[in-house]
């Protein structure tokens, strides 16, 4: 097959996605079972070909595949320059993922290298790591990589989901669409990857981290029932942070592509939620203590846990460093001395230097800890080439080493230790084991390890010596920032905000100058839960919840719709379906007598619209379809009668519902019908005061009163402030009405309170009864809404039949607008589709020749 590659990156990171084809390799990889009726060339071909078969394979066992920006391998070449050594990367966390997975499910690994491998052994290289280590490796051209990765991933994304946002150019850099595009291509060349190994039916994909964000998009448009997760190493930033980024829309809508959306603490996942609210409306719901989002018909999970460390490794290098002279010749070192211990990468965030400002803060305020006390500074390498400002945060931290030094320092005592070389685990281990305490001050970080390491390894091997005071017990203490994702998990940790070098000061003091028996015990409470919540722990649960977010896959329809990063993939009901407008066409030429029940605002009026006049075409499509004698017409709205006797004063036999069905109206020439039998509204009194006050502390929120009913609106207020007042409004006037006869609801952007004999519902009922009861039983019914208050109306149809007021050879048909949870069994996108849709039987009813009956 002829390679088809992407010439135009602008039109592909703008969303217009260039065919996703490859060259078929000749080479061997990895088996895919196919499970879906074709042929791999087939699945190959243009990328809007989804796969969407209905049966679930048996032929294999479940698949992990691990998606991240490295694989967890080192490279090395070899001495003679002829090709390359590989071995595990002991220290990727992506490596030990497995050990929560069942023990026969096969784990692959998508990624890139960390070294550049020439174009002309890359086959060779990639068979070599498929067959010996279960990796597909991506490799990224070296000036995409410095775009995608130096550029948009450190420059752009990191910064600003670490609160940077980019004032000028020295903070991080403006937005760079070339970067963008940079970004968009290497996703793109991730997911041809795992497209090469994926089985659709019976795999599961876990992606991992920022730098590949926009990959579910490219997945799920090729595999429409993929069991695909994401989890988010990061933290994910408040929603007045995360809208400053120019391609918000794009990433966001990427990663609702996935099944299962990962966050370590509750904070990011609600900063998350928050923009999925704010930008496309989306509220979460909470059913059991899982939380999803309703996206499309698709739930989407949101998981909430914070990653665990792989202890075996800690154990062994512990066992090693019982044997090795460099834990004793630390001891000997700091004989005498408190040590305090930070270990940070070195950037802008992890607030190294205002650690060191603390510890001088102490050292004055306590000048008893002078010559006693020692902080040991380990600052390892910053990651990847956009680190921002570093020059200037190591000349700080190098003056501040260097006066505190001055200030304090004696022979043979240095309060400062600072230790900017490269140390391996052996040696981290062993200052960890001989400090008293930990103290991380970072001023924003996604998660944060070193507490979990340091507390298993002050616990120590049993019966070696590098536990803590030897063979006594166990003791460690931790100052750690508030804004460190593992925060939140250490409840015995004393937690500071790090910008106060005051506070963070007498924090390290409480924590050196704790008694033993309280380090002891906080100690046994932290390693309890690091022990127990370890990284297989962690990958265990996340794979469970992505196997019961994906349970229904295969039971529901699924097709994908949208262009570019607006595609998404509907997931419905198999009996919810759109409505045919043949079938219905058909249907409505059979029948002898029509029930037609309309919703007026988002149904045969745009929701949104400024305008609430409708169109003449409208005005015509309802006079053609109300001036059959065999139809009734009926407006069923919550509007008032006033503003709708206007607004359809044209259609002189139409039949309005006005409020809700508490006034009706059967033809322009007849008067209106009260429905209720109360004409009492003095609760409006009780209600109204209730409605003001909220009014009037919700900015962009109005009171609107109907004859018999009042509804408080808040579609221009602030969406999560709205949502939250309407929700305190509803719980304030149903105990305020509690003892009246009135029904108080909720609905798009409203609250409502009306008369409890007040429902759509009833409107159906009675246009049914009536019908009947003129020996005109109604064979055809459509009845369309797109509101909470027409689920009344759908919900009566449905049980019409059972009730006598249909027959049951009545056609029905209960359309809801839009495309969500329904009692209605078919649907229509928007209004333009229901003013199609009614059209076209306007257009029967003006050509009524070529019903069957009339042909006889």
């Amino acid at each position: 097959m002829q390679s088809r590659s992407y010439t135009n990156l602008l039109e592909l990171a703008s969303g217009n996605f260039p065919v996703m084809g490859r060259e078929r390799e000749k080479r061997k990889m990895m088996p895919r079972v196919m499970t879906v009726p074709g042929s791999i060339t087939e699945l190959d071909d243009d990328q809007t070909s989804s796969v969407t078969s209905d049966n679930q394979s048996s032929l294999s066992m479940d698949r992990m595949i691990l998606v991240a920006n490295q694989l967890p391998l080192k490279a090395k070449r070899r001495a003679d320059n002829k090709g390359w050594s590989f071995t595990w990367d002991e220290d990727s966390l992506l490596l030990r993922l497995k050990d929560g997975f069942p023990d026969d499910m096969e784990v692959l690994y998508v990624g890139s290298l960390n070294v550049d491998v020439d174009p002309i052994e890359q086959d060779d290289v990639a068979q070599v790591l498929l067959d010996r280590f279960g990796c597909v490796p991506t490799f990224l051209p070296p000036n995409l990589m410095e775009k995608y990765y130096d550029g948009f991933c450190k420059k752009q994304l990191w910064p600003l989901f670490h609160y940077m946002l980019p004032f000028s150019a020295d903070h991080g850099g403006r937005f760079d669409r070339s970067m963008w595009e940079a970004y968009v291509a290497a996703n793109k060349l991730f997911s041809q990857k795992v497209i090469e190994v994926i089985n659709p039916e019976d795999d599961f994909v876990w992606i991992h981290d920022y730098h590949l964000m926009v990959l579910p998009t490219f997945l799920r448009r090729r595999f429409n029932r993929l069991r695909m997760g994401f989890f988010l190493h990061s933290p994910f930033p408040s929603s007045e942070i995360y809208r400053t980024l120019p391609v918000r829309e794009e990433i966001l809508k990427a990663l609702l592509n996935s099944d299962l959306i990962g966050f370590h603490t509750f904070d990011y996942a609600r900063h998350f939620l928050s923009c999925c609210s704010r930008m496309f409306g989306l509220e979460y719901q909470s059913k059991r203590g899982y939380i999803g989002l309703d996206y499309y018909g698709r739930t989407v999970g949101i998981k909430i846990m914070p990653v665990g460390i792989y202890m075996g490794q800690i154990e062994s290098v512990m066992k090693l460093a019982d044997k090795e002279w460099r834990v004793g010749e630390l001891k000997q070192q700091f004989e005498g001395k408190t040590v305090l211990l930070g270990v940070d990468d070195m950037d802008v965030f992890k607030g190294i230097n205002l650690k060191l400002l603390a510890m001088e803060q102490m050292l004055k305020v306590h000048p008893s800890w002078q010559g006693r006390a020692v902080l040991v500074q380990i600052a390892n390498p910053a990651r990847g080439k956009g680190g921002i400002d570093l020059e200037e945060i190591q000349v700080e931290i190098q003056e501040s080493c260097k006066r505190i030094n001055e200030q304090f320092g004696k022979p043979g005592y240095q309060p400062i230790v600072y230790i900017d070389t490269p140390l391996g685990i052996n040696e981290r281990v062993a200052y960890y084991t001989i400090a008293e305490c930990v103290v991380v001050s970072a001023v924003r970080d996604g998660m944060n390890l070193t507490p979990y390491e340091y507390i298993v390894c002050r616990e120590g091997i049993s019966g070696s010596e590098t536990g803590s005071d030897l063979s006594g017990p166990k003791k460690s203490m931790l100052v750690v920032s508030e804004f460190i994702g593992c925060s939140p998990s250490l409840s015995g940790a004393i937690r500071v905000n790090p910008w106060n070098v005051e506070a963070t000061a007498e924090a390290m003091n409480e924590a050196i100058s704790m008694s033993d028996s309280e380090k002891q015990f906080r100690h046994e409470k932290h390693y309890r839960y690091v022990s127990t919540h370890n990284v297989g722990y962690w990958s265990r649960s996340f794979l469970q919840d992505m196997e019961r977010t994906c349970a229904d896959h295969f039971r529901k329809r699924c097709w994908g719709i949208g262009l570019g990063f607006g595609f998404r993939v509907v997931s419905l009901d198999p009996n919810f379906r759109k409505l045919s407008i043949d079938d219905i066409v058909t249907a409505y030429i059979r029948a002898k007598n029509r029930a037609i029940l309309l919703d007026y605002d988002g149904t045969v009026m745009p929701q949104n619209s400024i305008i609430k006049t409708p169109s003449r075409e409208v005005i015509s499509i309802l006079n053609r379809l109300s001036g059959d004698p065999n139809n009734k017409v009926f407006i069923v709205s919550g509007r008032g009668r006033e503003s709708l006797s206007k607004a359809l004063a044209p259609c002189k036999k139409l039949g309005i519902a006005a409020e809700h069905g508490y006034y009706m109206r059967w033809s322009g020439d007849l008067e209106w019908e009260t429905c209720g039998q109360s004409s009492d509204f003095g609760w409006m009194q009780m209600a109204e005061p209730v409605m003001k006050l909220y009014t009037e502390s919700t900015d962009g929120s109005s009171i609107e009163t109907k004859e018999s009913a009042l509804v408080w609106q808040y579609r221009d207020a602030d969406p999560g402030f709205g949502f939250a007042q309407a929700k305190e409004m509803l719980d304030h006037l149903e105990s305020v009405l509690a003892n009246e006869p009135v029904a108080v609801k909720s609905g798009q952007y409203i609250v409502e309170v009306k008369p409890q004999e007040a429902s759509k519902g009833l409107v159906a009922e009675k246009i049914f009864t009536s019908m009947a009861e003129n020996g005109k039983q109604a064979d055809f019914v459509l009845c369309i809404g797109d509101d909470r208050s027409d689920e009344d109306m759908f919900e009566i149809i449905g049980n019409a039949i059972s009730r006598n007021m249909l027959s049951v050879n009545t056609n029905v048909f209960a359309c809801t607008v839009g495309q969500k949870p329904s009692k209605a069994k078919y649907y229509l996108d928007d209004t333009s589709e229901v003013i199609l849709m009614l059209e076209n039987l306007a257009d029967a009813t003006d050509s009524p020749v070529t019903s069957d009956d009339d042909s006889e």
